[in-house]
């Protein structure tokens, strides 16, 4: 299985960034998927889920109603739309995907992409 995150960027606050999580490998339905974000100096946080048919999401309180986790499975891809940024949505954003697990907590995932850098200027 490997795990592609893309679309980070420079944004503004306020403004919007939607991004990428490509699955290869594997069917992609058979997996359960989640976004991660690190600051500099901070642990790795989460920030969404989604169930492996897309019916069941789960938010981070500080994401909650500005950020919507979706998938499309014909694509094999995974997005994280990113709505009302904040400074404090500043880090390195990473997707991961486990068979079994639908939760908050990165340990129990066992697949991870390479990160993309969303930093939010004031």
């Amino acid at each position: 299985v490997q795990l592609q995150a893309s679309g980070g960027g420079l944004v503004q606050a306020g403004g919007s960034l939607r991004l990428s999580c490509e699955f290869s490998g594997r069917t992609a339905s058979s997996y359960l998927m989640g976004w991660f974000r690190q600051a500099p100096g901070a642990e790795r946080e989460f920030v969404a889920a989604i169930s492996k048919s897309g019916d069941s999401t789960s938010y981070a309180d500080s994401v909650k109603g500005r950020f919507a986790i979706s998938r499309d499975n014909a694509r094999n891809t995974a997005y994280l739309q990113m709505n009302s940024l904040k400074p404090e949505d500043t880090a390195v954003y990473y997707c991961a995907a486990d068979r079994n697990y639908y939760g908050r907590y990165s340990g129990n995932y066992d697949y991870w992409g390479r990160g993309t850098l969303v930093t939010v200027s004031s």
